[in-house]
């Protein structure tokens, strides 16, 4: 069964009583189907006019969306080959961050990202994408295997954040975050990342020091959780709304702001209502950013992704 945003009422109404007449149709001869297509063509204005005009907190709850397309869907559809590579050489495996060796669309690449999980166990399994050190430092790893052997890396960020538990911070979390952005900065080979639902603070920006980030229409990239935000200047999380309005982390002002460098556009109501065709215009997206890297020497793939970093709040602010 479909889950709706409380934004989405309008719709799931609509929905419910399409859902109606098509059983009715089953059971019985009576043939509604002209009543059911007056109720198709009224459920696609709602939506159109519904996600045309989302504000930033209607986009963080799409966003947030638990049918959102996961990694490991990403994965499946767009990739060969695949073959994961696990743990840290260190400490653990860290489940909450998939990754190794593939072929996109004919090229060999190394892919990395963090996965929320589509079940309750693999939620938990995978820490609801919220990456643990041991996890950041096999991206580390992911990224200088790449590095060594010249391919490109293609990393896709849905996460509220790295992991803020004890365990966590005692075993060096904001050192590996640290080192994880020190590593996307040194790579001498392309890297192109995606931010797919949501980009949460350090957690994300870990995977995403690129030199080109795309993002699909309604994801958020934040440096903090609206909610975070909200406790931290207004000492409630109920100014959520408030706070998401003020941080700016829409794709849209990402793009003003030159932090990411193109909008994906998802399906009408939002990804998770045709995963497949969301990943395939995600493949279309990255496939035009690595192209136009593809021809720069090593040193120029640095230099490019040094000047991204320096020219970022120039404009748009």
């Amino acid at each position: 069964m479909r889950h709706f945003l409380d934004f989405e009422k309008p719709i799931a109404a609509l929905e419910g009583k399409i859902q109606e007449l098509r059983h009715l149709t089953d059971e019985t001869d009576i043939n509604i189907a002209e009543e059911i297509g007056k109720l198709q063509t009224r459920m696609e204005r709602e939506l159109t006019q519904t996600y045309k005009a989302l504000g930033a907190w209607e986009k963080v709850q799409v966003a947030r969306h638990p049918e959102r397309p996961k990694l490991s869907q990403i994965i499946e559809e767009l990739t060969d080959e695949f073959v994961p590579l696990s743990g840290d050489r260190n400490f653990a495996e860290d489940y909450a961050i998939i990754g190794g060796l593939a072929k996109f669309r004919g090229r060999d690449v190394v892919i990395m990202g963090t996965d929320k999980g589509a079940t309750t166990e693999e939620r938990i399994k995978r820490n609801f994408g919220m990456a643990r050190p041991e996890g950041y430092r096999k991206a580390i790893r992911l990224m200088q295997m790449a590095d060594k052997f010249g391919l490109p890396v293609l990393s896709f960020v849905d996460t509220a954040g790295a992991y803020p538990g004890r365990g966590a911070e005692e075993r060096g979390q904001a050192e590996a975050i640290a080192r994880s952005i020190q590593t996307c900065l040194g790579l001498s080979v392309p890297m192109v990342t995606a931010i797919v639902g949501e980009g949460g603070s350090g957690g994300a920006i870990a995977l995403a020091t690129a030199n080109r980030v795309v993002m699909f229409e309604h994801a958020v990239y934040s440096v903090i959780s609206p909610e975070g935000c909200a406790s931290i200047l207004w000492r409630s999380g109920e100014h959520a709304q408030k706070a998401a309005e003020a941080l700016r982390l829409t794709a849209q002002d990402m793009l003003t702001l030159g932090v990411i460098d193109h909008i994906v556009d998802e399906p009408l109501g939002g990804a998770h209502r045709d995963i497949k065709g969301a990943i395939a215009a995600l493949g279309d997206g990255m496939m035009k950013q690595l192209d136009e890297l593809s021809s720069l020497t090593p040193t120029s793939v640095k230099a490019d992704r040094r000047a991204k970093y320096i020219a970022i709040g120039d404009k748009g602010l």
